[in-house]
């Protein structure tokens, strides 16, 4: 079966902060994003050894391999809503915190390339997830961190996250 068209969400079917990630997907369709970008940040962590993915950009701030698990955990977060929201469930859903988890998740005590790969597989059961939605499920949404947003912008929010850790690994922490 052909990957659904994902079409960029209007403004109502999200709230404004995640605007700043939906404009980072090119086009008019989050899908070739979803399915292909995931490359070119794999190309930029694969290299590293596991001295430079413990590098901080700055006192205080995530490392390299607590960037790579924050990508997959919020990825997580967000296909978790989608799936409850592309089922009809309208239960509100709780917000996180992703300045507790990445602490509690220990991410610098494990091997760089097992990050790596946990966020492709990640990665890979997003994908799998969204092959099997229908445009009316696109279109469900629910109440997630107490705001509305559809499952068709979470897909863009996913897209969008990732590019801008992407930037920032390249900006803030050096990496080519």
């Amino acid at each position: 079966m052909p990957a659904p068209r994902i079409v960029r969400p209007g403004a109502d079917e999200h709230i404004a902060y995640y605007g700043k990630y939906i404009t980072l997907v090119p086009g008019d369709d989050a899908w070739p994003a979803l399915e292909f970008q995931l490359d070119e940040t794999l190309r930029l962590l694969r290299p590293l050894d596991e001295k430079a993915a413990l590098h901080r950009y700055q006192p205080g701030k995530w490392s390299v391999k607590e960037t790579v698990g924050h990508v997959f955990d919020v990825e997580r977060v967000f296909a978790y809503r989608s799936l409850r929201f592309a089922r009809a469930d309208e239960t509100p859903l709780p917000g996180f915190d992703e300045n507790k988890w990445v602490p509690a998740a220990t991410f610098d005590q494990r091997p760089l390339m097992e990050l790596v790969d946990e966020l492709r597989t990640t990665r890979a059961a997003t994908l799998a997830m969204l092959r099997g939605f229908d445009e009316d499920a696109f279109g469900r949404g629910g109440a997630a961190n107490d705001a509305h947003i559809t499952v068709r912008a979470m897909a863009w929010i996913i897209a969008g996250h990732e590019r801008h850790h992407r930037q920032l690994l390249r900006e803030r922490y050096g990496l080519s």
